[in-house]
């Protein structure tokens, strides 16, 4: 049938489910010495993060399919409305019955024309009309986080996709960029559609000639007055005469050097993405573990039934990770505690209390002593000085120098994740049924080294020698070894913008973006398969169904001692629900033991499908019971080489992504506006995928501080406005400048000014200490302190006259200023207060919506990037300088390019 046929309207809708409290950090763990170390995957060397989820084999049979149970189970459904095979294309979408909020989604995205999405048809057309008070419309409602599960890699190529960037290294730095001059190769007018060069990945174009010149080499076209434009480096002021960057004097000869350096650009060469040699020699310094154990001081011990217990150091280390963490929302879970608690008496086993304490209550354990010295110890490195705090970077920087590089054929290049993970407690994400349970330390004889094979064996920093030492060309790992709770494997890789890892990346996105040529067949083939008389095929083409328009995970086989979650291949009967006439509702733990919950409408033969499939099966029985992800993936590839449920998930948002940028309409818009349109349509990706977290503990007071700016912004230009008025009256019968805020009243002005006034005060102290430290610096005498009392008594009697100005719309400048410049600070305080709004807005809007997932590993970033040209908007305003770096072969593609 055509693509054009949807299963998901407009109107298609996703039911709000909140995750977890804990939310997306669960990852972390706590060190040797009882400090929280963030996320388990900050140290995650396997880049495996979306791989497909495990499959549940609690039934086995033959060929992988496992016995069906002759047990008829009386369907709690009704009838479809139609017993006819009828063609899907005959059978629109119908409106839902839901009242849940409407998500378009893939859906829509997945159903347009190939000659649309490959830019030769018409620019899709807005849906929603725009309006006043919400330019861009409803926000995306929100779903429950990403599902799937990490499996075993292959022994020789691996999977890379994620590169385990933090969440700070998303949020969006505020320096904006200089824009950089590129050469334009000129067009050539031809008759021919030039609009068909869009489909071709970029990989197959000629490489265009590198930018990148030696200082010689511009030094001689300055001479010779060439008119190539100069690229301005970022950060730098410049000269309106001849954009010659001036660097500040105190600028380090370091930093200097590093600007200077020249990049590899690798993807202005032909890359070497054939799967096979990817690199002739390797050199590199191996991983730093950390530290060992230090023991706890004497008179620091926990208590066990109201007595202190001499824990050996093995057993005390143990005990610290859970007594860092006693006052977080672990500590309170069953299960943590439970998990925590067997493992520590496991290693109790070994190293018993020295007095000869048997702990065998959970309940009667003490943590409090171990807790309360580890926040002192964390106070006591909170109050460090500056100085302190850079002598002990500088430091820890020196110690890990030689690992943060690597040579790759004679190339420096950076190294991601040269860290050992220290133990701890794994904490897991969602209902994971492991959480809690204790993380070894991981030694030299733990991890497999790859090198070159005229290399040097590297050393590691701790007693022992490596697990083993190979030279394998074929992969892009310098390290390995399996971590012990889910048995995974942990890679070390090079960093996020290497010349490997960005070939990788930009041969992901243009997998995806070939797919375009061939979705179409694609989808009518599994059409049709829809009513095939094999019920492989059948089921097989039901789960693409889903695949492709819910973006699900494939699914994988797992063993029963792991986390219950599915994807689609191993979803099973008690997860899909059948709601007559048409509608389908999915709930089953995905990735990370995350609920996934959806209800949506679905043609009638797809609704047909799933009744047959259930019929005969007990809820635990698979849904799909002839279908592997193995025997899925080798079908897709028979469609289109590489191709696998992967690239269809990369596919389905990059494409929803640039339809919803392209609809909206920008022209005249403000720069917040058209962030909150980014952000508005990377939300619907992220829903999309299922990239979804629980909103941060933080996330109300931090509106609260943000509602509270927004009023300082309208207090500011209350008493412009009053200002105005004792100038020039008129003013007061101009609705714009008349109307007071409304959300200001004389209460909250007193508490304002009172903590106005508080802060000039310490303001005023601090800069009389630091004038007074200089004196001194110079040999002179300091100030008496007379100096200061006069100036807190010229804080106290201007407070007071703001005091005496209440409620009278009448306002004194410390600074008379005309009315017209009055009239010109009050137009641009309200423009910043209308963008604060909006800023509001979309932070509110995205407390549940992880928006770092999509935009590291499923939105094509030339996507943004020709979004940015288009409309003027700072790249750094949407990547992080993390993104930045790690997507240096996008930053360059031409305003017009479209996935």
């Amino acid at each position: 049938m055509s693509s054009d046929s949807s299963v998901l309207s407009d109107h298609d809708r996703l039911l709000v489910h909140k995750s977890a409290p804990n939310g997306r950090d669960h990852g972390a763990s706590i060190n040797s010495n009882g400090h929280y170390n963030g996320r388990d995957d900050d140290y995650s060397m396997s880049e495996e993060d979306d791989l497909p989820l495990s499959q549940t084999t609690r039934k086995s049979g033959l060929a992988g399919t496992p016995p069906r149970n002759l047990k008829r189970k009386k369907p709690v459904y009704a009838e479809s409305s139609s017993d006819e095979d009828t063609p899907l294309a005959s059978s629109p979408a119908k409106r839902t019955i839901s009242a849940t909020v409407a998500m378009p989604g893939a859906a829509k995205a997945t159903t347009v024309a190939t000659s649309s999405i490959n830019g030769k048809g018409r620019r899709p057309q807005k849906l929603e009309a725009d309006d006043d008070d919400d330019r861009f419309g409803p926000d995306p409602p929100r779903n429950s986080v990403a599902n799937g599960k990490t499996g075993k890699p292959p022994k020789k190529k691996v999977k890379e996709e994620s590169d385990g960037i933090s969440s700070d290294d998303d949020k969006p730095i505020a320096v904006k960029k200089a824009s950089v001059a590129r050469k334009r190769k000129a067009k050539i007018e031809s008759d021919v559609d030039a609009s068909s060069d869009d489909d071709k990945p970029i990989v197959k174009k000629p490489p265009p000639k590198p930018k990148s010149k030696s200082k010689k080499v511009k030094k001689e076209e300055a001479a010779s007055g060439s008119d190539t434009p100069k690229v301005k480096k970022r950060g730098a002021k410049i000269k309106e005469d001849n954009a010659t960057p001036i660097k500040a004097k105190a600028k380090k000869k370091k930093e200097e050097e590093e600007e200077e350096e020249e990049v590899f650009r690798w993807w202005e060469n032909n890359a070497n993405g054939d799967g096979s040699v990817k690199w002739q020699t390797l050199e590199h310094n191996g991983v730093i573990f950390p530290p060992p154990y230090e023991p706890l001081p004497r008179q620091v011990k926990m208590k066990y039934n109201g007595k202190e217990v001499d824990l050996p150091a093995a057993a005390e280390e143990v005990a610290g990770f859970y007594a860092a963490m006693l006052e977080t929302d672990h500590a309170q879970d069953a299960t943590f505690n439970k998990n925590f608690f067997e493992d520590w008496k496991t290693v109790m086993i070994k190293h018993p209390p020295h007095d000869g304490t048997r702990i065998t209550s959970f309940a009667a354990c003490d943590f409090r002593p171990m807790f309360e010295y580890f926040e002192a110890e964390k106070a006591k490195k909170k109050a460090m000085t500056a100085q302190e705090k850079k002598e002990a970077k500088k430091e820890k920087e020196e110690l890990e120098a030689k690992y943060t590089t690597c040579f790759l054929d004679g190339r420096k290049e950076k190294v991601g994740n040269f860290r050992v993970e220290p133990p701890g407690l794994f904490r897991g994400r969602g209902d994971h049924p492991k959480k809690g349970a204790l993380k070894f330390r991981v030694t030299p004889e733990d991890i497999t080294i790859n090198i070159g094979k005229d290399a040097p064996v590297p050393v590691p920093n701790m007693p022992g020698k490596w697990k083993h030492v190979q030279h394998d060309n074929t992969v892009t790992w310098l390290a390995n070894w399996t971590e012990n709770v889910n048995n995974n494997h942990k890679y070390v890789f090079l960093a996020a913008g290497s010349s490997l890892k960005g070939q990788s990346d930009m041969m992901k996105f243009e997998k995806a973006r070939e797919l375009k040529n061939h979705v179409d067949r694609i989808r009518q083939n599994y059409n049709q398969d829809l009513k095939s008389k094999v019920m492989a095929d059948r089921q097989r083409a039901t789960a693409m169904y889903f695949i492709d328009k819910l973006a699900l995970r494939a699914g994988n086989e797992k063993g029963e001692d792991e986390a219950d979650t599915v994807g689609c291949c191993s979803l099973r009967c008690e997860h899909v629900t059948l709601e007559s006439p048409d509608s389908i509702i999915f709930d089953f733990l995905g990735k990370d033991s995350i609920r996934y919950y959806n209800r949506l409408q679905v043609e009638a033969q797809v609704f047909k499908n799933i009744r047959i499939f259930k019929e005969n099966k007990n809820d635990d029985d698979n849904l799909f019971d002839r279908v592997t992800t193995s025997s899925l993936n080798k079908h897709l590839t028979s469609e289109m080489k590489g191709l696998t449920a992967k690239v269809f998930r990369t596919f389905n948002a990059s494409i929803t992504f640039q339809r919803l940028l392209d609809e909206e309409n920008l022209e005249g818009a403000t720069l917040q506006e058209k962030l909150n349109a980014y952000n508005k349509a990377n939300r619907w990706v992220a829903i999309l995928c299922n990239h979804q977290r629980s909103a941060p503990k933080t996330h109300d007071q931090s509106m609260e501080k943000m509602r509270y700016k927004l009023r300082s912004f309208k207090y500011e230009r209350m008493k412009l406005r009053h200002a105005l008025f004792s100038i020039d009256a008129k003013y007061r019968k101009q609705k714009k400048y008349a109307d007071d805020e409304s959300d200001i009243d004389d209460d909250w002005i007193v508490i304002h000014e009172e903590e106005l006034k508080a802060k000039e005060k310490e303001k005023a102290e601090k800069k009389f200490v630091k004038e007074n430290e200089k004196f001194e610096e110079e040999g002179k005498k300091s100030q008496k302190d007379s100096i200061l009392e006069e100036r807190l008594a010229a804080i106290d009697e201007d407070f007071e006259r703001l005091a005496q100005e209440r409620g009278t719309n009448r306002a004194s400048l410390k600074r008379e200023r005309p009315a017209e410049k009055l009239l010109e600070t009050i137009d641009k305080l309200s423009d910043k207060i209308k963008a604060f709004k909006l800023q509001i807005d979309d932070r509110d809007a995205g407390k549940e919506v992880a928006l770092g997932t999509s935009k590291i590993n499923y939105l094509d970033p030339r996507i943004t990037a020709a979004w940015c040209q288009t409309h003027d908007v700072p790249i750094e305003k949407m990547f992080s300088k993390t993104l930045i770096t790690k997507f240096p072969w996008a930053m360059e593609v031409e305003k017009d390019w479209k996935f």
